[in-house]
């Protein structure tokens, strides 16, 4: 302990404590607390942040080229020809995201991504439009990922299908509970599985095209399943769009990274940069190369029979030991895209909280120095999700992706408007900003053409995604976006009022000291507890009244004559309570005396409280004392102080 009290000539005081917290029950779920001083040793390298911020853009790559040749499937098998240049274009959009988000990382070292950008360059509402959507995407992130691998697990075991809800909250506690120990921690458990099911997917890809170019010996999908939908409309430019727009899921994740920059060792903002990048490359050549093998193979869209599975069995030549092991680390990626999620919604739910427009609560880091009530909160949402909708991944796929696209497009935008005022700038000239600093930099022109394009290309997605899927339960977002905007005005606006309520900046002198005190001690019975909280009122003032309820005139009578032995002269009013009610008519009674305040006179309610040794002899009385005091705390002007008194067993002191 650390005391400067003795030497200090200023009246503030600077202490420190040793004080170490203790380990308790929760010590075993979450690990020991974490001082601040151990945040540096919390953060983690490329390496490990691929794991923690990738798993949700990689695990698209088990679905994405699916979801293609669903759209593809209605104009017959012969369209799913298109299906390389389709996620050839997908690929460039990628790469255009992930130059966007990479010049972001530079630009807003401090993470935050698609909402700082859009607040420091386009405004506030674009903002909250950006924070509300990708917050809303990581929600259904959670369930939708959960929920696929769940489906996995159900179609290899279908005995547990009327337990998939159940198997899909564990999954959430347990990624919610690894979450709570730290990034670190859980960083470093979920880098094996992320790194197994990448090294397993460049296996298949690489064997696949080795046997289609090389030996010539991959062949055809054998006894594929039946095709999902089987149609005879024409290729149209709205299919190729819709078809494109439903590929595009590959993309979602892309922006995880540029959120969590503050996670990354230093220098962060270049360790952030070539972790996306490295994210990028394998997402995009995994991507392209399933979706190639999946055209020569003839693999189908089935209900049955995931693309995936039928590659896998003809790339290996059956069901053996290297197709499950490729469809078990499909299942657990699927489950683990859950944690980019948890990752970044505590992280971007503090941004948001820090600028007043969520609770402040969320900006509080718990004891393994994450955000815990963040990590918290994702996981109930996300759970009552999965119990809506019952773990049906059908059902939440059409609610999946509008978000993340709509930040993309406010992202790009936002950095599209950056760079036309840096163009603005002279050479050496610098321009200071809320989030950031401007800088002149010669090819502004090409940057701003590149994030301009990438804008539209995703605003265009978007509105695909929109109408498409809108009738399919696109229309819940549609929706929750904008409710969620106009609850974060409210909070906004609460905490704003609350500010200018509370300010320093036109309060004038210091009031003077209350002139009269007046002292107003509620009194159930006279007994040892009584009388101290009457030597405290005492201590107060000299202005002490002691009211009791008459609910029973013989019980009062009881304590009139004990009143007049122990009151120590202290005048008592007796309210007659004719319902037999007790709080009602002490909080008239209060209300009667501070309608007759005088300036300067403070009331103080004096409130004595029986305090249990232990819980169950607690739940035997009536909690008197509590229910009083959160009834005046609303009262203007009253002070509540309870005086506790203890009542121990025989032989104790």
């Amino acid at each position: 302990m650390i005391d400067h009290e003795n030497n200090s000539k200023t009246s503030i005081i600077e202490r420190t404590t040793d004080y170490t917290p203790p380990k308790t029950w929760r010590s075993w779920f979450i690990g020991r607390p974490l001082s601040t001083a151990d945040a540096s040793h919390q953060t983690i390298g490329k390496a490990v942040g691929l794991a923690v911020f990738a798993s949700d853009a990689l695990s698209s790559t088990a679905y994405a080229t699916q979801e293609i040749l669903v759209i593809l499937a209605a104009a017959g098998t012969l369209a799913f020809g298109i299906v390389v240049p389709i996620s050839i274009a997908i690929v460039i959009l990628l790469a255009i995201v992930t130059i966007s988000y990479e010049q972001t990382i530079h630009a807003y070292p401090d993470g935050g991504g698609a909402y700082i950008v859009a607040r420091d360059n386009l405004g506030e509402f674009p903002a909250l439009i950006a924070g509300a959507s990708l917050l809303t995407d990581y929600i259904l992130t959670v369930s939708v990922s959960i929920a696929s691998g769940v489906a996995q697990i159900v179609s290899a075991f279908p005995a547990l299908y009327d337990y998939r809800v159940v198997l899909s909250v564990g999954f959430i506690m347990f990624v919610m509970l690894m979450n709570l120990r730290g990034v670190k921690e859980s960083g470093t458990a979920f880098a094996i599985p992320t790194y197994f099911f990448v090294v397993l997917m460049f296996t298949a890809v690489g064997t696949g095209l080795f046997r289609l170019f090389i030996t010539n010996s991959l062949g055809t999908v054998i006894d594929p399943p039946e095709l999902l939908a089987h149609g005879v409309s024409a290729i149209t430019p709205f299919l190729i769009l819709h078809a494109f727009a439903s590929g595009t899921t590959a993309l979602t994740g892309v922006e995880a990274i540029s959120n969590g920059i503050t996670a990354f060792k230093e220098p962060r903002s270049k360790n952030a940069g070539i972790t996306l990048v490295w994210m990028s490359l394998i997402l995009g050549s995994l991507f392209l190369g399933i979706s190639y093998l999946t055209k020569m193979i003839g693999a189908v869209p089935s209900e049955s029979e995931t693309v995936i599975s039928q590659l896998a069995r003809t790339i290996f030549a059956g069901r053996g030991t290297l197709y499950l092991m490729l469809i078990g680390a499909t299942t657990v990626i699927l489950i683990m895209a859950a944690n980019t999620a948890f990752a970044d919604f505590p992280r971007l739910g503090a941004l948001v909280a820090k600028d007043g427009f969520l609770p402040r609560q969320l900006t509080y880091r718990g004891s393994r120095l994450v955000y815990s009530r963040g990590i918290i909160a994702l996981a109930l949402i996300a759970s009552v999700i999965l119990i809506i909708f019952q773990a049906s991944v059908t059902r939440l796929i059409p609610l999946y992706a509008i978000g993340v696209f709509l930040s993309f497009t406010l992202s790009q935008g936002g950095m599209a408007l950056r760079w036309f005022k840096i163009g603005k700038l002279k050479p050496d000239e610098e321009k200071v900003e809320r989030g950031s600093t401007l800088r002149f930099v010669k090819d502004w022109p090409v940057k701003m053409i590149v994030n301009g394009f990438g804008a539209v290309c995703t605003a265009v997605v978007m509105m695909v995604f929109a109408i498409t899927k809108f009738q399919d339960g696109a229309w819940v977002v549609l929706i929750l976006i904008p409710i969620l905007v106009a609850a974060f005005w409210f909070i906004h606006r609460h905490y704003n009022n609350l500010a200018k309520k509370l300010s320093l900046d036109n309060f004038g002198v210091i009031p003077p000291h209350a002139m009269r005190h007046r002292v107003i001690m509620p009194v159930s019975g006279v007994h040892q507890g009584t009388l101290a909280a009457l030597r405290y009122a005492r201590m107060l003032s000299d202005d002490v009244t002691a009211v009791h309820v008459v609910i029973e005139p013989a019980d009062a009578e009881k304590v009139r004559a004990k009143w007049e032995t122990w009151g120590e002269g202290v005048r008592m009013v007796l309210l007659d309570s004719p319902y037999r009610l007790f709080i009602e008519p002490i909080l008239g009674y209060i209300s009667e005396i501070a309608s007759k305040r005088q300036p300067g006179e403070t009331i103080t309610i004096v409130v004595p409280e029986f305090v249990s040794e232990n819980r169950m002899t607690g739940a035997l009385h009536t909690n008197t004392a509590n229910i009083l005091r959160e009834q005046l705390k609303n009262q203007h002007g009253i002070v509540i102080t309870n005086v506790p008194y203890h009542v121990h067993e025989e032989g104790e002191e």
